[in-house]
């Protein structure tokens, strides 16, 4: 009878050995998860004998990867909250649902951090304690195992996945980088200032300075909805066109419908676009405008501020546009015009207060304007003296055209 005892557990510990041999070969040869765990439960069943065994695992939730030999399927049960404090091998005490069908509750950490619950009954010699703890102390080791690799799998799945989206936002930031022009003139009689402040590595707002002739020239600036790749791609796009149709006519009306028409049939109403655009002529002192959807630049002539707010809609919402109306101001020889993006305004501090448009309006009438650099430096300091210990929720851009005799 003895004899009968170590041959049984001689027996046992061969299959415990050809279980780990199977189970290190599956990993080694870098099977995928699910193929992992369906040899897994193969090892249980066939090489250990195990009769009832529910293997759940925590992957953004908890969830039953494998289940046999109970009476309720326990892909359909939500782990106990009571199941997710046990640090060691523990028996379970009678309970009335389907955990009650198993003999041992077993978890498997990894550091700190728990990744699995294994719950094991019917155990192959049972009735011998010391082969049922050697048996349970090996599903504990094999279980180890495989969720350790599991879990290997999914972090070098996920440093993949993030390693190719630092490319993607790499690739992005360069393009929308290629939207703004490389140099501004700043001298005597035009001066031109633009900050750009990304909330993330890429953001949806462009700004641009065209030269059309000797005498005029557009600036503009745009804020796209959304954020991140599919915005500069768009902002992209977008920029390509404004620069192919400004070449083609200087006619604001005809470059925004146009514009409108080129967003909707990219963006299918998913997105759309605020857009300022001006168009001055040092010889005839003119500046046309059209505002779609943006926040109003101020435009200060001697000490006075006005608010450009003439315009449509945003583009891309809907073709035709319902509306086009062309700001128009002459006999205007000096001037500055401040743009910018709601990321600015709408930034606000510990009290749920926004920034807003009156304090810029406040600034421009206190303080002198000579220096765009400097200004756009206060604006920035004042900005972040705001806010306090908030954060930044959107990007911020401003443009300032000055022109002086």
């Amino acid at each position: 009878m003895e004899t009968l005892s170590i041959q049984n557990k001689y027996k046992l510990k061969e299959l415990e050995l050809n279980a780990l041999l199977e189970i290190t070969q599956s990993i080694n040869n870098n099977l995928p998860e699910a193929s992992l765990y369906k040899i897994y439960e193969f090892t249980l069943r066939g090489n250990l004998n195990v009769k009832r065994m529910a293997l759940f695992v925590y992957d953004k939730e908890w969830g039953c990867k494998v289940n046999f030999g109970t009476t309720i399927n326990c892909f359909e049960e939500t782990l106990c909250e009571e199941f997710l404090v046990h640090k060691s091998l523990t028996e379970i005490d009678d309970r009335d649902d389907v955990f009650g069908e198993f003999d041992f509750l077993i978890p498997i950490y990894h550091k700190s951090a728990l990744l699995a619950v294994v719950f094991i009954g019917g155990i192959q010699g049972s009735e011998d304690q010391e082969v049922k703890k050697s048996s349970v102390r090996f599903i504990q080791a094999l279980s180890n195992i495989i969720i350790v690799a599991i879990e290997n799998k999914k972090l070098a799945r996920q440093q993949l996945e993030q390693e190719a989206l630092r490319k993607e936002l790499e690739i992005a930031s360069d393009v929308q980088q290629f939207l703004f022009p490389d140099k501004l003139p700043y001298g005597p009689g035009l001066k031109i200032e633009a900050s750009y402040l990304p909330h993330d590595r890429v953001g949806g707002d462009y700004y641009d300075y065209i030269p059309i002739n000797e005498n005029q020239f557009l600036i503009c600036i745009a804020d796209v909805s959304g954020k991140g790749i599919p915005a500069a791609l768009m902002m992209s796009n977008f920029q390509a066109s404004l620069r192919t149709l400004v070449r083609q006519t200087p006619n604001l009306v005809e470059i925004v419908n146009e514009l409108n028409y080129q967003v909707l049939e990219n963006a299918k109403g998913e997105k759309f676009i605020t857009f300022f655009a001006a168009i001055y002529d040092h010889k005839l002192k003119t500046l046309v405008y059209i505002n779609s959807g943006h926040n109003p630049p101020l435009l200060l002539i001697n000490g006075e501020i006005t608010s450009l707010d003439e315009g449509s809609t945003v583009l891309g919402a809907i073709h035709p546009l319902p509306f086009v109306n062309e700001g128009f101001i002459t006999e205007l020889d000096e001037f500055l015009l401040f743009c910018y993006t709601d990321g600015l305004t709408e930034t606000s501090n510990e009290n749920n207060e926004e920034f807003g448009s009156k304090r810029l309006e406040e600034y421009f009438k206190n303080n002198d304007t000579s220096d765009l650099k400097r200004v756009h430096q206060d604006i920035i300091i004042n900005l972040d003296g705001f806010k306090g210990d908030n954060g930044y929720h959107d990007d911020i851009t401003m443009l300032t055209t000055k022109v002086s005799l």
